[in-house]
C-alpha cells in the first residue's frame, strides 16, 4: 500500500501553521477560527438529539439453533407537528427483525428508552421509533434536502464502532445517487453522497447542514473493506419526511407502479444503436401482462424519456418518480421507439397489491 504524504502547496498552511517558521509566528486567520467556532456550535446544538441504538435480533446460527444477534446504529430525535410524543428516525436495517422490547435507545445524557411502536419502510430503509414517554427531550430540526448543493459543507453525527457522539465533517459530493446496490429490499434510492467520514454504527445518524438542520439520514458507505473510504450515502430528508407522514397516518407507505422491468444499466453504445444522440431515460426490458404498463402499450426496448413534464435521468429516477404518484392517476409518457418520440398514457397502479407478482414497478 502506498503511503500518501500530505503537504502544504503554498508557503503558509493556515491549519498547521508550518512554513519553515515557528507556529507562533504565523497568525491563524479569523475565518478559520470562525469556522471552527461554528462547527463547535453546530455539534453542541444537534449532538444531544443524536442517539445510539442497540437492537437484539434473532438469527440462525451454524448449529441450526436460534441465537441472539446485536445490531448497533444511530438515530436522531425529532418532534413532528400534529404528533404527540417524540420520534427517533433511523435506518430499517438497524432494527429490522427486532421487537420494540428488544430495542434500546441511548441518549447523549445517559437516559435510556424503549420504543412503544416501530414503523418501518424497507424499500427506503427508513424506520421510526415512537416514544410515548419522556419530557424535555432534545430534538433536531428537519431541513430541506433540495437546498443541499454539491460542494456545501456538512457534518455527520453518529456512533461509529460504538463511539457515540462522533462528529465528522465533509461536503456534499453529489446528489441523486441511485445506481447503488444496497440489498434486495431497498428499492427507492435517491441518495446524497458525502465524503464526511461514516463508518459501521453511523447508520441512522443525521447529516446536517451549516444551519444545524438535518438534511439526510446516513445509511451506507461504498467500501472494499467495510470502513470509510470517503464515499458515503444519505437518504434525503425530504424523502424521509414524505415516508414519515404516511407511516404515522396510515401505518404503511403506498406507492404507485406501472409493471415493467427496467435495465439496470443503459450503455452509451446501446443508446446509439437505438438512434439516440444522448444517454438519458430508462430502457424497458420486460412488460408484465395485465399491468398498467401493458395497458398503456409500452413495449420491450422502449426508452421512457419523460413523465408529464419531468425528464427521466435513468431507471432509478423513473422508479422513484412512479412510486411517488397516487394510485389511479393518469400520466403522460414520452417514449423513444423506432428512432422517434411516441406519446402514451398510463394509469398508475397500486404497488402494495402487485408486489407479490414482481419486484420492479
Amino acid at each position: 500500500m502506498k503511503r500518501i504524504v500530505l503537504s502544504c502547496l503554498v508557503g503558509i498552511c493556515v491549519f498547521c501553521g508550518h512554513a519553515g517558521l515557528r507556529a507562533d509566528a504565523v497568525p491563524v486567520p479569523d475565518l478559520v477560527n470562525q469556522l471552527s467556532d461554528h462547527f463547535e456550535n453546530l455539534a453542541r446544538k444537534v449532538g444531544p438529539a443524536v442517539v445510539s441504538i442497540e437492537a437484539v435480533k434473532s438469527a440462525r446460527g451454524s448449529d441450526n439453533g436460534k441465537r441472539p444477534v446485536e445490531e448497533s446504529g444511530s438515530g436522531v430525535l425529532v418532534k413532528i407537528t400534529g404528533h404527540t410524543g417524540y420520534l427517533v428516525i433511523t435506518n430499517n436495517h438497524v432494527i429490522t427483525q427486532a421487537r420494540p422490547e428488544q430495542i434500546t435507545i441511548h441518549l447523549a445524557d445517559g437516559r435510556l428508552f424503549r420504543p412503544s411502536r416501530v414503523l418501518t419502510d424497507p424499500e427506503t430503509d427508513i424506520a421510526l421509533l415512537v416514544l410515548d414517554r419522556g419530557t424535555n427531550l432534545p430534538t433536531a430540526l428537519l431541513g430541506n434536502s433540495d437546498t443541499a448543493r454539491v460542494g456545501r459543507m456538512v457534518l455527520a453525527i453518529g456512533s461509529p464502532f460504538g463511539l457515540s457522539q462522533t462528529v465528522t465533517k465533509g461536503i456534499i459530493s453529489a446528489r441523486d445517487r441511485g445506481q447503488v446496490s444496497l440489498g434486495s429490499t431497498i428499492r427507492i434510492k435517491d441518495f446524497l453522497q458525502t465524503d464526511a467520514a461514516i463508518n459501521p454504527g453511523s447508520s441512522g445518524g443525521p447529516l446536517i447542514d451549516m444551519r444545524g438542520e438535518v438534511i439526510g439520514i446516513n445509511t451506507a458507505i461504498a467500501s472494499h473493506n467495510g470502513s470509510n473510504s470517503g464515499v458515503a450515502f444519505s437518504i434525503p430528508i425530504n424523502l424521509v419526511k414524505r415516508v414519515m407522514v404516511q407511516m404515522l397516518r396510515e401505518g404503511t407507505v403506498s406507492r404507485g407502479y406501472l409493471g415493467m422491468q427496467l435495465a439496470q444499466t443503459f450503455e452509451p453504445a446501446e443508446a446509439m444503436k437505438l438512434g439516440m444522440d444522448r444517454l438519458t431515460g430508462a430502457l424497458v426490458e420486460r412488460i408484465y401482462p395485465e399491468t398498467p404498463a401493458a395497458s398503456a402499450g409500452l413495449k420491450v426496448n422502449d426508452v421512457i424519456l419523460q413523465i408529464e413534464s419531468v425528464a427521466v435521468r435513468n431507471e432509478n429516477h423513473l422508479i422513484n418518480l412512479i412510486s411517488t404518484l397516487p394510485v389511479g392517476q393518469r400520466v403522460r409518457l414520452q417514449v423513444w421507439r423506432d428512432r422517434s418520440v411516441v406519446a402514451l398514457e398510463a394509469v398508475v397502479g397500486d404497488w402494495g397489491k402487485a408486489q407479490s407478482r414482481f419486484r420492479e414497478p
